[in-house]
């Protein structure tokens, strides 16, 4: 068998040898999961060509059960051992990925660390061990607190954090003394922690300023005090009416005296019960010092200086509850356009809740059935970076419709693409831009393209992926040979 390194280059998936020649029963080692896997220090280098593996294997059919994406039982007992080996750090699996993001972070002037918490619900599963419980006792599963790196147009770049934790039934039942316990014993950590993480990995692209952006639980009086080097900073919508050093004493009250600037359209993201919808606010925005709980006098906290953007909706809809948000920043706002902005960064917080969307309902996370909460961790893991690739294409053929498709596909996937929807055995000799690319892609998803249809979403792309995984295979088998550079075993 002669054996080629792949051609992404040296930087690329390091210490991976990939086998282009294999037979139908075993699976190429796609680049993009070389990419982002291929420098994954779990221990052992066949651990982590297995890792890549799994990448290919699962990222082509996100929604298949195991046992469904392969027919080749060595391949299946393969997986299950992956996920059964505790020597195998989540993290571990994650980090390669996290550098791989950085690279992208290092080519831009400012990025968003978006973060949140989803549940993952396993209640379905009982036989699950090391579950907690959820929003009730006999709801169990895990939590999942993501840090998500984007771009202001939206694309996300890859995750930079997570934290996965089962909670402990008796501390679940003593919500009581919620307010009496330290910072680092309340899930509240999780945003400390978060921004730390990121706080660290700025080192690494130090000329990239990073906002960290949250929503109102994030709303926590350590993590405005919390250290941070000079390009981390902070977005958070306001979740309390907190003291502030103004005459007026309470937050809402000095922002509200603040005149009105503007009015602008914000997107409103889908809610139970409530279609997603734009809506006109008003725009105010004031500097403030917020003052520390009186509860914590002791502990003698200092005060901090942020500024403060209010919009609200003064004619909603009937039947529907009015927007209104205030945003705390640490980056500084002396315009108008800055306070435009600043809401326009918290717009794209909704990007990580697409990315929860999805990773339950096209990678099908709660649906996995493993045996204790340690192997679904490092199953999930793997299916968070599949989840972030399907929104990546999506966002990316928004953000810049005319670059080449080869930012997402590799040639004989666009190829294959391009003859499938063409009906035609010869693809042209340069790629089609991603946005016609990833239409092409809804199409095989269902997609009807229609004039009032808009830009395609991720469902139809996770099942037109799935598509082009079949299309692309029978490509291969189908077109003429290749001629292929051998460069021996070195």
């Amino acid at each position: 068998m002669n054996v080629v390194r792949s051609e992404a280059g040296p930087s690329i998936g390091r210490g991976i040898i990939i086998h282009r020649e294999r037979s139908m029963q075993q699976y190429r080692l796609e680049e993009w999961a070389v990419t982002e896997f291929g420098d994954a220090n779990l221990g052992d280098a066949r651990r982590t060509e297995r890792l890549v593996q799994l990448a290919s294997l699962l990222g082509s059919q996100p929604t298949a059960s195991l046992p469904d994406a392969t027919d080749d039982p060595a391949i299946l007992k393969a997986a299950y051992r992956f996920f059964d080996n505790d020597a195998i750090d989540p993290a571990q699996i994650l980090a390669s990925h996290t550098q791989a993001t950085l690279t992208r972070l290092r080519q831009l002037p400012l990025v968003l660390a978006v973060q949140d918490t989803t549940y993952l619900d396993w209640t379905h599963h009982p036989a699950t061990t090391g579950l907690g419980p959820l929003v009730y006792a006999t709801q169990q599963g895990l939590l999942a607190h993501t840090t998500l790196a984007m771009t202001p147009d939206r694309v996300p770049l890859g995750l930079l954090a997570q934290e996965v934790w089962a909670r402990d039934p008796a501390t679940f039942a003593r919500k009581g003394d919620h307010k009496q316990r330290p910072i680092d014993e309340k899930e509240s950590q999780k945003w400390l922690s978060s921004l730390a993480t990121v706080a660290a990995l700025h080192a690494a692209c130090a000329a990239t300023h990073i906002v960290s952006v949250g929503d109102a639980e994030a709303d926590i009086y350590d993590l405005f005090t919390a250290p941070r080097p000079l390009g981390v900073d902070l977005l958070v919508r306001a979740g309390q009416n907190r003291r502030v050093a103004q005459p007026e004493k309470r937050l809402w009250a000095a922002v509200g005296q603040a005149p009105v600037v503007a009015t602008r359209e914000v997107q409103v993201p889908r809610r139970e019960r409530q279609a997603a919808r734009r809506a006109t606010v008003t725009v105010q925005w004031q500097a403030v010092t917020l003052r520390p709980p009186k509860r914590r006098a002791a502990e003698q906290l200092p005060e901090v200086a942020v500024w403060a953007v209010l919009a609200v909706e003064p004619a909603p809809p009937a039947g529907v509850e009015a927007v209104e948000w205030l945003l705390l920043t640490t980056v500084a706002v002396a315009t108008t356009a800055d306070a435009h902005e600043r809401l326009a960064w918290y717009e794209c917080r909704w990007g990580i809740e697409v990315w929860h969307k999805v990773l339950k309902s096209g990678c099908q996370i709660e649906a996995r059935q493993l045996e204790s909460a340690a192997r679904l961790h490092r199953c999930l893991a793997l299916y968070s970076v599949v989840a972030w690739r399907i929104i990546y294409g999506t966002m990316l053929a928004r953000a810049v419709p005319e670059a080449p498709c080869t930012l997402l596909l590799e040639a004989e996937e666009w190829q294959a693409l391009y003859c499938a929807i063409h009906r035609t055995p010869s693809p042209p000799d340069q790629p089609p831009p991603i946005r016609t690319a990833v239409r092409w892609i809804a199409q095989l998803g269902g997609f009807l393209g229609r004039k009032g249809d808009g830009e395609p979403g991720v469902t139809v792309l996770w099942r037109g992926f799935q598509h082009l995984v079949d299309l692309t295979t029978m490509y291969r088998i189908m077109r003429p040979p290749l001629p292929r550079r051998n460069v021996g075993n070195d």
